[in-house]
């Protein structure tokens, strides 16, 4: 297990109504762990066939993006976030034009990033999967996806506090994925000091013969996920004992979400996939991209154990 958590953390500037939330935690994180910032927004490719013109979304403006053009998108990235630099940390930033999801990944692949953090895009109003899938899943799916780090989305205002963990939720459904999530939440609990949470919801709104499980079969698959949370991931933590194993039955990401404010969650950390799929093949799963969009606390997806 490595000293800090995290040295290096990418940002993926953006001006989504989730901006300014996901600035705030990207800022925090890195002073608490005196990790390298870096900040990267990248504007749009030629806006019509084979002009070099691009958007500067925020102003609407056209531009050759030449040097000129990229020390401007800086100067108005550093005034956007002077508040927060005073006060946390000083980042790098970073400017290019390119597809989003490539120059994203690209950069976290060249800087060796240890996390991260992105905004969602989607308006607080309208958080239904369909806008999800349409509107911020190309680039947060595409980043996802083939990151070799755990990735952290917020998608609005956080309403626990980020500063100092205390309570870590694992959501697991015992796929292999999970594993990999598992571990990224149980190293943060045990680096930072906090109580981890392993959570399972049963899925048990249809049973095989179409009858409503009794109370007693409920009672006897509940008592086995619990067994197999311990010989899963209990029996992987050496001499850890601030954690707690919650079942409960229902909808996963309706139960996770309800369980996470119940205990006032201040971070759940989910496999980026349930099926078993190649890493690079698979999408987020239903359960987390509902989460994504409904916590008000950070979500992290992760994919492989690679960088942690």
């Amino acid at each position: 297990m490595r000293k800090v958590m995290f040295t290096k953390i990418l940002f993926a500037f953006n001006v989504s109504t989730a901006r300014d939330a996901a600035a705030k935690i990207a800022f925090e994180l890195a002073q608490k762990y005196a990790a390298e910032l870096t900040l990267l927004h990248v504007f749009e490719v030629p806006s019509r066939g084979a002009s070099q013109l691009v958007n500067f979304h925020t102003t609407g403006r056209e531009a050759e993006p030449g040097p000129d053009y990229v020390d401007w998108i800086k100067q108005k990235m550093q005034t956007t976030c002077a508040d927060l630099a005073d006060k946390y940390a000083t980042p790098v930033y970073a400017a290019k034009a390119g597809i989003p999801s490539t120059e994203i990944l690209g950069l976290a692949r060249d800087m060796d990033a240890d996390c991260i953090i992105m905004g969602t895009h989607a308006r607080q109003d309208d958080t239904a999967a369909e806008r999800f899938r349409g509107i911020v899943g190309n680039t947060t799916q595409n980043v996802a996806q083939q990151a070799k780090c755990p990735v952290m989305i917020i998608s609005r205002p956080c309403e626990t506090s980020f500063w100092y963990f205390n309570q870590i939720i694992f959501g697991t459904d015992f796929s292999k994925a999970s594993l990999a999530a598992f571990q990224f939440a149980y190293k943060m609990a045990r680096h930072i000091g906090c109580k981890l949470h392993l959570f399972h919801a049963l899925d048990m709104q249809v049973s095989q013969a179409g009858i409503p499980p009794g109370q007693k079969f409920i009672e006897t698959r509940i008592a086995e996920a619990k067994a197999e949370i311990q010989e899963q991931y209990v029996s992987l933590m050496d001499n850890f004992d601030n954690f707690e194993i919650t079942v409960w039955e229902g909808i996963p990401y309706v139960e996770l979400l309800k369980y996470a404010r119940e205990i006032s969650g201040d971070l759940i950390v989910m496999a980026h996939h349930t099926r078993e799929l190649a890493p690079d093949e698979a999408l987020f799963g239903s359960t987390v991209e509902q989460v994504v969009l409904r916590s008000a606390c950070p979500v992290v997806s992760v994919k492989r154990p690679d960088n942690f």
